[in-house]
């Protein structure tokens, strides 16, 4: 079937074939998403079936004084050394509470490839909680949700580097500020529970 096709049409197929759901369940958060890995799993059959294969590296370059992970992912056919590639670029922060420098950049990173492979295989991830709380910011009237929303994220990504249950942020609520859930807190019991999270 895959004989003959040019490597543009191969992409096209494999775009269209492609199915990649949100396995990953972010419970603090409340959201499903897909990662780095799952769209690489779910690709791996159409890569086969087309002989194609697929390359992603990252690089770091400086804009300024702040640092960007550039992530490349390059779909290749494995009869020729014909390449398309896309590059997406994730900005590190200059500091994230409960986190050393290489979780950071290792953060980044797995955010850069996942929108490298977004763009390669039109996934639309529009609705992911990275992009809405993006998006937010652009309102100056929802300044107060957008941090909210930031926080939250924050504590989920602490959550995930360290491997620690959610219901662990449920129990420091309830004992820390009286409360049953995070949305419960004012914005200050908010900074605070971040803090608190940042020392685990």
């Amino acid at each position: 079937m895959a004989e003959g096709l040019k490597l543009v049409e191969k992409l096209q197929k494999i775009q269209f074939e492609l199915k990649a759901p949100k396995n990953q369940r972010n419970n603090f958060g409340k959201y499903n998403y897909r990662s780095c890995e799952d769209i690489l799993e779910s690709v791996k059959p159409l890569l086969g079936k087309y002989g194609c294969f697929i390359k992603i590296y990252d690089e770091i370059e400086q804009v300024g004084d702040r640092y960007y992970v550039k992530a490349t992912a390059v779909l290749g056919d494995v009869n020729n050394t014909d390449g398309i590639k896309v590059q997406a670029y994730a900005r590190e922060e200059e500091s994230k509470k409960g986190m050393d420098s290489s979780q950071v950049t290792g953060l980044s990173s797995s955010y850069a490839r996942k929108y490298a492979l977004n763009g390669l295989f039109a996934i639309d991830d529009t609705k992911d909680s990275d992009f809405t709380s993006k998006a937010s910011t652009e309102n100056k009237g929802r300044k107060k949700i957008d941090r909210s929303l930031q926080i939250k994220k924050e504590i989920a990504d602490i959550l995930k580097i360290k491997d620690v249950k959610y219901e662990a942020i449920t129990a420091t609520i309830k004992e820390k500020f009286n409360k049953n859930k995070y949305d419960d807190l004012t914005s200050q019991e908010q900074e605070k529970l971040l803090e608190e999270v940042g020392r685990w």
